[in-house]
This record gives C-alpha cells, structure tokens and sequence, in this order.
C-alpha cells in the first residue's frame, strides 16, 4: 500500500508543478500588464497633482465620485484588502468588480492628493484578476485560493519591483505564524513574471540609496534595539488611529457622502495650516530625503494623521507606503537626536514599522534586501524581530487570522479559528464561542481547562 503510494507521489507532483507553473505564469503575466497600467496611472494622476496646485480642491469631487461608483457597482460594504485576505483564509466569494473599482478610486485619490498608498489596490487588484481566472478554468475551491494569491503576488511585484516580498508576502499576511506552502511555487513563478513584465514595459523597480553607512558593532546593535523597540510602539500607535479615525467618521457621519465630504476638507485645512503637500500622494520624496539623513521631527506624525482622514474617510489606495514613510521619518528623527547614523535608522525604522503593522517579518527582511541592498541585513533582522514581537497582534488588516502565538511554541488546538477583532490585539474564538487576549495568563489558562475538558 505504501509503495503504492509512493509510486503514485511523483507524478502528482509532476502534474502539480505543470499545472501551477502554466496557470502562474498565465496569471502573473497579466498581472504584470495590469499592475504596469496602474502604476502608470497613478504616476499620471501624481504629474497632474503636482501641475496643478487648486487640484486639492477638487478633493470633495472625487469623494463623491468615488462613493457614488461604489454604490453604483453595489459595492458599498466592500472591505478593500480584508475581503481578499477571506477570499484566501475562508474562501469567501471575491467580487470581480473590486479589481476595477479600486484601480479607478485610487487614481482620483492621487489625483487630489489624499495621502495613500498603493499596494493596497494592488492586492485588491491582484486578487480580482486570481478570481477570474479561477472562474475561467474552472479551478476547485482550494485552487482557487491560490489562485487569488498569485494574483496578488503579481500585481504587487509589478508595482514595487520586488519580486520576492511579493511572492512571501501574499502568503504571510494571511494568518500570523503559518504559511501556506502550497501557494509558494505558484506565487513565486507569478511574481517573476509579473515584475519581468513590468520591467519589459518600461516600470523601473523601486530602489532606495542609505546615506550614512556604519559598521555591525555591539553598540551599534543596542540602539537597533532600542529603535527596534520605538517602531514596535509606533507601530500599534499606527494601527489604532487608522482603525479608531475610521470608527469615528463611521459613527459621526452614517452617510458616505457625508463622511466623504467631511474628510475631504478636513484634510484640505490642514494641509493649507502645514503649508506644504509633503504628505499629499504616497510622499516618497520624505523616504528619499529620510534616507538622507533629513527630515523634519514632526513628519512622521503628520503623516500618519493625514493617512488615517484620508482612508478613513473613504478614499481608496493602501497603507504600505504611508507606512513605510512614517517608519523612514521617525527613524530618522530618532538617529538624528542620538546623533547615531540617520539614514540607517530611516531604514530600518521603515522595515520595523511595515513588519509591525502587517506581521510578516520574513517579508519585511526581504522587501529591506530588496529595496535597500543586503549591506545592512544583520541590522534589519534585529529591528525586525524586535517589532514583531513587541507590536503584538496590531494589524492594519483585521481579517488577519492568528493561528501561532507570537509568544508560545505550541500551535493553537486543531480546528480552533482566531481572528483579529477591530480592537487591536484581541481575537476571537470562533470554535468555542469565547474571546481571549492571545499570549496573556488568563488566555492560557481558559486553554488549558478548554483542553481537559
């Protein structure tokens, strides 16, 4: 019997590697045109912002513009990058129309100056496209979860130029501490050819230059440590004034009209009070400016505070690049008061903040590797697992499943499924019917009595 099926082992995997191969290849490539297009998209809608200071007064507009394409699409309870994350965990139904709807709502965003990101859409996006093709080829339920994640892997490759972030970070956002490694050669050959592609159309890889080398020393490596720790804070700060802003214009304006409206000139005041579109658009001019040692020591905040009106008030893109600008500027704030290499500290503060607000630190290693070089690789894993640990279950994402302890060796019980909750760092337990605080004694303790029961 063994033998048997052993003999039967290399031919499914043969099959296995054919079938995924061609599909990712499919998928990856079309991801590569489509995430090209939008990024060139995007890029026209920053020329134009840029060219024309009275476009941030046409903020209200596009609000409007974009609930009402929402509403006409009878998207209105759309949840953006938490719907894919169920679409790949639960095999939700992913609605095809998200991939158009948010491709089109983020470029009036960047278009008016809301600061946003992009790589939300870019998932979104990727994932629309994983859909159709699940639809097209008839694929089984759990082929089509993969099939969603190459998507993302695609598009997001596209975009950034990092294939290999791309590939591990569409199967690490997932679920905290588990991967599913049957998606790792599908997403890996889609992001290769999705940023292949891009390559080939003209879309130049995101690369980012440190100034201000320094050696890897123990007293270097102790305010790594203590930045490491800074991020980990900031990080949770981060995922609450997204996620509270949010509730808050939910709760004051019922109407996404009104919220719309509301938030759009909120943020023209204060953009008109700072006196500068520094934090309009994905504001990569402070990454560049962080990683050259300057920067302003209020940067971080205020782009943080403008992100979160911006999202919150229902315009569309994503949080990675506002996160990475916070986590540049901060970082360089701090290396510039300890008077400790501000253009290292920018960088790593940047890995820090995306591992803590996601909690995906092998892609945040990587996407460092890839954006910045592999000089500095032994500073990124100190700061990256710092953060990782003392962010806690924060997440920008509340559909993010916790399925290992960030604390604990052992594995949550079989069939247990745990969610993140809109309050960070509680999650709930669907199987028993109880919430716990993960990590915490009493958490524990309800554990060990359910297990002995």
């Amino acid at each position: 019997m063994k033998k048997g099926i052993w003999r039967s082992r290399p031919v499914d995997y043969g099959i296995f590697v054919v079938k995924w191969v061609m599909l990712a290849v499919l998928i990856g490539s079309l991801g590569g045109a489509v995430g090209s297009l939008f990024a060139y998209s995007v890029q026209y809608a920053s020329s134009f912002r840029t060219g024309f200071a009275w476009s941030l007064f046409l903020m209200p507009l596009a609000g409007l513009a974009i609930v009402g394409l929402y509403r006409v699409a009878r998207q209105q309870e759309n949840r953006g990058t938490n719907m894919v994350l169920d679409a790949v965990a639960a095999g939700r139904p992913m609605a095809p129309v998200t991939g158009p709807l948010v491709f089109v709502a983020t470029v009036l965003t960047h278009g008016v100056g809301g600061s946003s990101g992009r790589e939300g859409a870019a998932l979104q996006i990727g994932g629309s496209l994983g859909t159709v093709f699940a639809k097209l080829f008839h694929l089984r339920e759990q082929d089509r979860t993969v099939a969603v994640m190459c998507g993302m892997s695609g598009v997001f490759a596209a975009l950034f130029g990092t294939p290999a972030t791309a590939a591990i970070f569409s199967l690490e956002v997932v679920s905290v501490g588990v991967m599913s490694y049957a998606g790792l050669l599908p997403c890996v050959v889609s992001a290769f050819f999705g940023e292949s592609v891009a390559s080939l159309l003209g879309l130049s890889a995101e690369k980012y230059s440190i100034v201000g080398q320094t050696a890897f020393q123990l007293p270097s490596v102790g305010v790594i440590l203590a930045l490491g720790i800074l991020c980990a804070l900031l990080s949770v700060g981060f995922c609450k004034l997204l996620h509270e802003t949010e509730h808050l214009l939910r709760r004051l304006f019922p109407n996404a009209f009104v919220r719309i409206l509301a938030a759009s000139f909120v943020y023209i005041g204060l953009t008109l009070l700072f006196q500068t579109k520094d934090y309009c658009g994905t504001s990569s001019n402070l990454i560049v400016r962080a990683l050259a040692g300057e920067t302003r020591y209020e940067a971080f905040f205020l782009k943080a505070l403008l992100t979160a009106i911006t999202l919150g008030g229902g315009f569309k893109g994503g949080e990675i690049i506002p996160t990475l600008c916070v986590g540049a500027t901060f970082g360089c704030a701090f290396g510039k008061l300890v008077g400790f290499a501000p253009g290292l500290c920018a960088a790593c503060a940047m890995m820090a903040m995306f591992c803590g607000v996601t909690n995906c630190p092998i892609s945040a290693l990587l996407l460092g590797l890839e954006l910045c070089g592999t000089e500095n690789m032994g500073f990124f894993a100190i700061v990256i697992a710092v953060s990782y640990v003392l962010s806690g279950y924060s997440s920008l994402y509340v559909s993010q499943r916790v399925l290992h302890s960030k604390t604990e060796t052992e594995l949550t019980a079989q069939g247990e499924e745990k969610t993140l909750d809109k309050s960070d760092g509680i999650v709930y337990n669907h199987s028993v019917g109880c919430a716990d605080q993960c990590g915490s004694r009493k958490g524990r303790a309800k554990k060990r009595e359910e297990k002995s029961v």
